[in-house]
């Protein structure tokens, strides 16, 4: 069974993307921390980059996807939506 997908809330699914970000952006501290405790003094700027990578990701993630789905959700009315093939499953 094929459905569209015809449009993107897009709110609630920036919330989600800029969670996501959060998530993948706390390794990048992670990165952070170790450059900071083991690099030289060179690195330093970069150790800080890469702590403050979370906030930068959410940031930047929340306001690209808000911008994915409004030109997604305009672009749908004309080209057509997503096609997703479902399967029900026993």
């Amino acid at each position: 069974m094929k459905k569209q997908l015809v449009r993107i809330s897009v709110l609630q699914s920036s919330k989600i993307v800029t969670a996501l970000y959060v998530i993948f952006g706390f390794f990048y501290s992670l990165i952070g921390i170790l450059v900071l405790i083991f690099g030289g003094q060179n690195l330093r700027t970069m150790g800080i980059f890469y702590i403050l990578m979370p906030i930068i990701m959410a940031i930047l993630g929340f306001i690209f996807f808000i911008i994915f789905a409004a030109i997604y959700n305009f672009l749908v009315k004309y080209l057509g939506g997503i096609e997703v093939e479902i399967k029900k499953i026993k």
